[in-house]
């Protein structure tokens, strides 16, 4: 089921192994390595064609200093975050909930409650476009961050749902007889026995789920149309001009853009880890 480990012997095998590693690591960095360099160059050298090559001049202050100035870029990171924390809030508790009730409590319909959060991640998100754009429209939420904040919610939580309820279900059963047995209400081995040991989860959960929303750009223009409550990924757009694009500020932006999840994940690395890897162990 898993691949074997190469053996130190084998010198050929393994110099190809780390001969392809390297090829797949490069053809992977080279996309970002251009937008980081085409966000450096000026606007004249992009246009005389020079995508690829070492830029002539370093424009990084002028490139990065113009995006805030000459666009709306700050007002879309504004409303990436209207979006954002509230809805990483919402299904980290929704799904906390749904997670505890359906690993530790049997009722009846348990199982198929559980399938269809699970089922609901296999639906491809553009067969709900129309639906989820008319129910807006008929709420009167569309073009809001209530409406995004809405969807991304409820359709974040399905996953989570999956992830916090297999994480509930490894605790050890002991911890929640000994609550039963010291007379604590579910609410309250929720709170004090299930919480603090699924920090790591939850942070995991929450860098996830930032992801996901920030980085979100289909919902963004189905749901949205002013610019006065388009997130960043939908704002991003609204650089290129009609006829001529900066590119240069367009990359600028583009790694504004990226910096907010990636300083996420590395803030939170060690929870991150942490609570992907737990229960990995046994011992």
């Amino acid at each position: 089921m898993y691949p074997r480990p190469i053996p130190e012997t084998a010198r050929p095998a393994r110099a190809a192994y780390v001969a392809l590693v390297a090829a797949v690591l490069v053809l992977w960095l080279l996309p970002l390595v251009t937008v980081m360099l085409t966000s450096l160059r000026s606007f004249e050298e992009v246009m005389a064609g020079n995508y690829w090559g070492w830029p002539k001049s370093f424009n990084f202050i002028e490139n990065y200093t113009a995006v805030f100035k000459q666009t709306a870029l700050a007002r879309y990171f504004v409303n990436s975050l209207i979006v954002t924390l509230p809805s990483v809030i919402g299904v980290l508790v929704l799904s906390t909930l749904t997670g505890y009730v359906l690993s530790r409590h049997r009722f009846p319909g348990n199982r198929l409650l559980f399938a269809l959060f699970v089922g609901g991640n296999f639906l491809p998100a553009q067969i709900m476009m129309i639906p989820v754009r008319d129910l807006m429209v008929g709420l009167g939420l569309y073009d809001t961050y209530l409406a995004l904040i809405i969807f991304h919610t409820a359709f974040q939580t399905g996953f989570a749902t999956l992830f916090m309820r297999n994480f509930i279900a490894a605790l050890p059963d002991e911890l929640f007889q000994a609550a039963r047995a010291e007379g604590a209400s579910p609410w309250q081995t929720l709170w004090h026995v299930v919480v603090p040991l699924i920090r790591p989860a939850l942070a995991a959960l929450a860098i996830l789920t930032f992801t996901f929303v920030w980085n979100d750009y289909f919902w963004a223009i189905v749901l949205t149309q002013s610019d006065a409550v388009k997130p960043v990924t939908a704002g991003l757009n609204n650089l290129r001009g009609e006829w001529v694009s900066a590119w240069n500020l367009v990359a600028a932006a583009t790694i504004m853009v990226a910096i907010p999840p990636v300083a996420m994940f590395f803030l939170m690395q060690r929870h991150f880890i942490a609570g992907l890897t737990m229960g990995a162990v046994k011992g």
